[in-house]
């Protein structure tokens, strides 16, 4: 990639494979309309938009330093919300660690210049359908056991006639000191 090439660019946790599994077939059983694919499953820690590609270098530093030293959130409880452009599985963060890993990411990227803060709190959840207009649904939730991601990656959102494409460019375990010990 080009330094002067715009890439349209998040930071999130990456959800475990069995959670994925679990999400994806209650997507199948429970919803309609457009359904977010399984490999687009995630939390967003930090929406940055259209960034230069010179500045992925130090976005992943500091993604890479503040996950190093994060503790793994626990995400619980999962309940199905709607907003006006999204259906989404919301999660109480039962430890408070994702919602520190979000604060620190968020300080640092506006230092850095490359983020603008959003005027409400993080709210850690998962997008599960996209429409025009609301659908009313009001599903159960999936039963889940508490979500454990172990990764926070930087993606890259490549927009397409048929949706949001999104690459993972790269990955940085979480806790890595504990997982040093």
């Amino acid at each position: 990639m080009g330094g002067d090439e715009r890439l349209r660019l998040f930071l999130a946790l990456q959800l475990p494979d069995d959670t994925v599994r679990g999400i994806a077939e209650w997507q199948q059983q429970e919803l309609r309309g457009r359904i977010v694919p399984a490999g687009n499953l995630h939390v967003t820690l930090a929406f940055l938009g259209s960034r230069p590609a010179a500045e992925l270098d130090s976005i992943c530093g500091v993604l890479e330093e503040e996950a190093a030293a994060a503790a793994s959130p626990q995400l619980a409880d999962a309940r199905y919300r709607e907003t006006r452009t999204v259906g989404m599985l919301a999660f109480s963060d039962a430890t408070g660690n994702g919602a520190v890993l979000a604060a620190r990411l968020h300080e640092r990227l506006l230092a850095l210049g490359v983020y603008e803060p959003e005027p409400r709190a993080w709210l850690p959840h998962v997008t599960v359908l996209r429409y025009r207009e609301r659908p009313g649904l009001s599903p159960a939730p999936p039963e889940l056991p508490v979500v454990t991601p172990s990764d926070a990656a930087a993606f890259v959102s490549r927009l397409h006639p048929s949706g949001a494409v999104y690459e993972v460019l790269e990955s940085f375990p979480l806790n890595r000191q504990e997982l040093n010990r």
